[in-house]
């Protein structure tokens, strides 16, 4: 996926360009590297934190002192971030359940103008209210498994409000009132502003303690099996990824 409507199947092939994890640990070590621990032990049941950074802008899940910091650009109508959501996407569900790592996520909402319609605007402005209930990332799991075609605006108003029942909790009077009057609109130009200025290729994009995957690593994020091999070489060697 790539600003200026170009496929997601052509953004594929250019996902997730940047510097070589490797190249970071080419330098001599003194002294053997130190395996990463969970911050505590892991969450009991289907909460954890969520907030919105000081930035304004970007949201985290997670414990603040996980030894893992994963950065992920999403967009929801992007159907290429939702094949992200169901690999990677779930496998940093269970990272974050057991304080290993902590995600950040910006969303994006640039569709709305490639493809037409405010969907996109308005599923950001939900997942916001979310935050607010402390279900931002069981919310954005649901709204990718019923994902409409990229091409029809259909996260409406009562769409996000019905999704939103199968999160528990999440459906109140304060989130119902949320989505219909886009309380969070300042959040949502913020965020896509601040995709805009991160520079960034395109959607979706990951970065793991600040180093992004490079081209040779692009099919990772959409194959859980080996992200999860990818995660345990970082445990291993955590010097390559800082």
């Amino acid at each position: 996926m790539r600003r200026g409507g170009r496929s997601s199947a052509a953004f594929l092939a250019v996902a997730l360009l940047g510097v070589s994890l490797w190249g970071c640990g080419s330098s001599p070590r003194v002294e053997p590297a130190r395996p990463l621990v969970a911050a505590g032990p892991a969450y009991e049941g289907r909460t954890h934190p969520e907030q919105v950074a000081s930035d304004g802008t970007t949201i985290v899940v997670g414990d603040p002192q996980a030894p893992l910091t994963v950065r992920v650009y999403l967009e929801p109508r992007c159907t290429v971030c939702r094949t992200f959501a169901d690999n990677a996407g779930r496998e940093l569900g269970v990272l974050v359940g057991e304080r290993m790592v902590k995600v950040e996520y910006t969303m994006a909402s640039f569709l709305d103008a490639s493809r037409g319609g405010t969907g996109s605007q308005k599923a950001v402005n939900a997942l916001r209210a979310a935050v607010d209930a402390g279900r931002f990332a069981e919310y954005l799991g649901v709204l990718y498994q019923y994902q409409p075609a990229e091409g029809q605006d259909g996260f409406t108003d009562q769409s996000l409000i019905d999704q939103a029942y199968f999160v528990p909790d999440l459906v109140t009077p304060e989130f119902q009132d949320a989505v219909k009057t886009m309380k969070h609109a300042d959040f949502v130009a913020r965020s896509e502003q601040a995709f805009e200025e991160s520079g960034v290729p395109g959607v979706p994009v990951m970065e793991i303690n600040g180093t992004r995957l490079p081209k040779n690593f692009a099919d990772v994020p959409f194959n859980r099996g080996k992200f999860q091999l990818l995660v345990q070489e970082i445990v291993q060697d955590p010097r390559r990824w800082r």
